[in-house]
Order: structure tokens, then C-alpha cells, then sequence
């Protein structure tokens, strides 16, 4: 079998990982990859939005399945592509990655479909959207429709905030034309939990629970970055919790999409906020974290291609989703000042650290290879990934390995999953 991943960050280094321990996989290719998915895969050098390049890439090399990690060429319509020309693949279609693609979208089918989420209301002319704060209560959320590389949210304390926000969004373009649109929603307090999940279209299958670290500093402080961290499982994900998410969230959100016309298959996300008033969706993806990824799939007992190909086939009732007993923590080591200005280029020491050591992972997101060796090439460079029999060994675990490797410039948050401490 070979199998072609698109995409070149942690969470493709991982999937690439994972699908290498399958037997059946003789081959697998990454477009465009990194330095880290090179051990498993053949890179090849092909944007992820070079649609036909990559169809014809996977025709030529008798592709038997293509896997497609990131959100942009999802949004896209990389799989409508792909499955015109008969290509096998895993994804939702554009018609479904909307999900991710439009949050105004997805509000809308919470609201439709008595999904529970927090109070909104969407804009698309500024004027309207500065009248409506001046009635609003604070702190409020205001979120750029579109793709913003997980960094169009923005959490405003007052009406002056939220005004210089509006204007950044909307008329400033901070995130492109994902501002032309934008959602202001009430702001909910809670704790925050990542739930992924596999879809074939009418059957949802949910892995184990993790948490993520959006902002850049210690303490939760600092600007909103693509994740610094994250654990796994979250401690205050109950069976509860679990049994209220699958009966009023996760089953609903599928058969709301296969209602409209949009069948899901792939990867949902719910970002989900425990509220006092119960778990409510803060925001669906349509595709793996990055890094929850790096946390969830070394902890997967069952077979990832297995997966895939029953969530295309429509069969995913018949595969039992399994999890080791134990947890996971990643430490997102970046360039020091992502994520806004840093430099590039720093070789990077200590991989063998890592060899032949059993629940201890360096997954590369921002990497390359040169002939000085491997060296710094994005604002998060590598993901450290260690497994403990608890959180607190996994933890202990995570933080030792990232001792391990050496680059200039290295950043990182010390308190990635510290929040296990009080739970």
C-alpha cells in the first residue's frame, strides 16, 4: 500500500509516524513534509494548495490513499479534486470543511440544530458590528470567519478593546479576507477540553480527551499562537461529561451536517468550554490539532490506516476505537519570539537523545535539511511528546526530554499542563 500525506507541520510528522507502524504500508510519501517526516516518508516538494500537481502526483505514483492533514486545502477543496479523479482519500469536502471554514456557518447550524454553544451574533459591515458593542457586556469574543492559522480570536476586556478589535478584523485585515466576516459572542469561563474525533458520515467515534495551550507565555499570557502544548487526557473530562457531549454535541453535529446536504467524513474537532451551565462548543475543526495530535495518536492502540479507510467506506461502526491507560504531554519548543518576529536557521542538536527510547517522541513542525544538519525553519520548531503512567509522570517526562535538544533562539512555556496539579 502507499499512502501520500499532505502537509508539513507536527501533526503530519505524527500521522506519518503512525501510519508507518501499519504492515500493509510499503510506502509513504509527505508534500511537502519536513526534516523530522523524512525517517518515514519520501518528501516531495509540492505545496499543499497545488491541488492538480498533487492529483497527478498521486495518479502517476499509484496512490492507494492520500491523507490530508491541514485545514487550508480541506477548505479548498482538495478532496472534491481528488475524488473527481478517482483518487482515494481522507478528508471532508469543501461542502463540510465549512464547518472549520465559516465560523458564522457553524453558529448558525448550532443555533438550527439546538446544539449548545454561547450567544452570538454575526457580522459583515463594521458599523454594525461597533453599534452592537455598545450594548454588549464584557469581556466579549470576536472571531474572524475564516482560516486564521488558530490566531482569529480575539478576548477584549472593554469597549475600547473591542473596538480597536472590530477594526483590526474588519477593516484593517489582520487576517485577510478571513475578516470580511466576523462572529461576537459572549464570552464563557470554564475549562477548556479538545475532543477529536473520526466521522464516515453518519457514525462518530471520539478519541480520548486533551487540552491544549493557545497563548505564548507562562500563565496563560502573551499573544494567541497555533498551540504551545498540550495533555492528554484532560482530567475534567468526565463519563459525564462524555455522555451529555455524545447525546446533545458530537452525534448531533453529524447528523446536522448530513441534513443540510454537507456529509461529514474525516476529522471533527469540537473545542469544547465546561461550563457551569454544562459543555458547550467553542469552535469545531474540520481535520487533527496541531499539537493535540502529537498527545492522542501516541496514545492510539488501534490501526490509524484501518481507520481512515472505514470512515471512507462508511464502516467506522465496525472498528473499535481503543486507548492505552496512560497519559501524554507535548512541549512545543519555538523560536523566541513567535509569534510575531524570529529568526530562522539554527542548527538543532540532540535528536539521539531520543533513539530507542520508548514513550518519548520529538515530532518537527518548523524544521529543514541542509548540509550544516537540521536547522530552525518556522516559529514552532519541534513538538516533544513523552507518555507517563499518569499526567504528572507524563508531565515529569515531557520536561525532561526537552532538556535533550539544543537549538539558539529555543522557547518554551513551562507550565504545559500544570492545570493536572489542581485537578
Amino acid at each position: 500500500m502507499k499512502v501520500l500525506i499532505v502537509g508539513s507541520g507536527g501533526r503530519e510528522h505524527a500521522i506519518a509516524w503512525k501510519i508507518a507502524q501499519n504492515k500493509k504500508v510499503e510506502k509513504i510519501y509527505c508534500a511537502p513534509g519536513n526534516a523530522g517526516i523524512e525517517e518515514f516518508a519520501e518528501c516531495v516538494p509540492i505545496g499543499a494548495m497545488e491541488f492538480d500537481k498533487l492529483a497527478a502526483f498521486a495518479k502517476e505514483h499509484e496512490i492507494d490513499l492520500t491523507v490530508i492533514g491541514m485545514d487550508d486545502p480541506l477548505v479548498g477543496g482538495i478532496v472534491d479534486v481528488f475524488e473527481a479523479q478517482g483518487l482515494r482519500v481522507f478528508g471532508p469536502r469543501r461542502n463540510a470543511a465549512i464547518l472549520e471554514g465559516s465560523k458564522a456557518f457553524s453558529k448558525d447550524l448550532m443555533k438550527k440544530y439546538h446544539i449548545p454553544t454561547a450567544a452570538y451574533e454575526n457580522f459583515d459591515d463594521s458599523e454594525k458590528a461597533l453599534e452592537y458593542l455598545e450594548t454588549a457586556k464584557f469581556p466579549i469574543v470576536l472571531k474572524a470567519d475564516g482560516l486564521a492559522l488558530g490566531k482569529g480570536v480575539l478576548i477584549c476586556q472593554t469597549l475600547e478593546e473591542a473596538k480597536a478589535g472590530v477594526k483590526s478584523i474588519m477593516l484593517d485585515k489582520q487576517f485577510g479576507a478571513s475578516g470580511n466576516r466576523m462572529v461576537i459572542e459572549e464570552f464563557m469561563t470554564g475549562r477548556e477540553v479538545s475532543v477529536l474525533s473520526f466521522v464516515d458520515g453518519k457514525t462518530i467515534k471520539t478519541m480520548t480527551s486533551a487540552q491544549d495551550h493557545k497563548r505564548a507565555g507562562d500563565g496563560d499570557t502573551g499573544l494567541n499562537t497555533g498551540g504551545m502544548g498540550t495533555f492528554s487526557p484532560s482530567p475534567f473530562y468526565t463519563k459525564e461529561v462524555d455522555e451529555f457531549c455524545e447525546k446533545y454535541i458530537y452525534q448531533p453535529t453529524v447528523d446536522a451536517m448530513a441534513a443540510e446536504g454537507r456529509e461529514f467524513k474525516g476529522i471533527i474537532f469540537f473545542g469544547l468550554m465546561l461550563t457551569e451551565d454544562g459543555p458547550k462548543v467553542l469552535e469545531y475543526n474540520a481535520r487533527f490539532g496541531d499539537p493535540e495530535t502529537q498527545v492522542v495518536l501516541p496514545r492510539m492502540k488501534t490501526d490509524l490506516v484501518e481507520v481512515f479507510e472505514a470512515c471512507i467506506d462508511g464502516t467506522l461502526d465496525q472498528i473499535d476505537l481503543e486507548f492505552e491507560d496512560n497519559a501524554a504531554v507535548c512541549v512545543v519548543l519555538a523560536s523566541d519570539g513567535y509569534p510575531v518576529k524570529y529568526e530562522k536557521g539554527y542548527v538543532i542538536s540532540g535528536f539521539e537523545n531520543f533513539k530507542d527510547k520508548d514513550g518519548y517522541y520529538v515530532f518537527h513542525a518548523g524544521t529543514k535539511k541542509t548540509e550544516k544538519g537540521i536547522v530552525t525553519n518556522g516559529g514552532r520548531v519541534l513538538g516533544v511528546t513523552a507518555k507517563g503512567a499518569d499526567l504528572k509522570k507524563a508531565r515529569a517526562n515531557a520536561y525532561d526530554a526537552v532538556n535533550w535538544i539544543s537549538f539558539e533562539n529555543k522557547y518554551y512555556r513551562h507550565d504545559i499542563g500544570k492545570a493536572i496539579d489542581e485537578a
